[in-house]
């Protein structure tokens, strides 16, 4: 099995504002970032585009190796907590998408963990990236 890491962020610009999520895909044996991912979301609030971006990861991750193992780094607790089932998700739009990434990750092993903002700066250029252009991309660095 091979092994990856998705570090995830989101960010909008107002909350409700323009939003996007980014994601940076890692292969954990070698550390080397296989994939930059910004994924436009148009108006959202921060929460939603945290979403956005993990699940840009692991749709992204999970098309090129499907059996892939996954550590999830994201500096939002909320989705983290969400996603581990420790918290309730009570908004509709956060419901719709925690379903969403689920649904990716059916049953394949995927763990998730939080990490200080510090720690998270390639996807958070991402998501910037991806709200200063308004449009989505993916860049395969390998």
């Amino acid at each position: 099995m091979t092994h990856f890491i998705v570090e995830a962020d989101g960010g909008s610009r107002g909350n409700p504002g323009p939003a996007a999520g980014g994601a940076v895909v890692i292969d954990a044996s070698s550390g080397t970032v296989v994939a930059e991912i910004g994924i436009y979301v148009g108006v959202a609030t921060n929460n939603v585009a945290e979403y956005h971006g993990m699940i840009a990861g692991l749709s992204h991750l999970f098309g090129e190796v499907p059996d892939a193992v996954v550590h999830v780094r994201m500096d939002s607790k909320l989705v983290v907590e969400q996603m581990m089932g420790r918290w309730k998700i009570k908004h509709p739009d956060m419901q719709n998408l925690a379903a969403q990434a689920r649904s990716i990750i059916a049953a394949r092993t995927v763990t998730f963990e939080w990490i200080p903002r510090e720690q998270n700066a390639r996807a958070d250029a991402a998501a910037n990236r991806s709200m200063d252009a308004r449009e989505s991309f993916i860049v395969r660095t390998s």
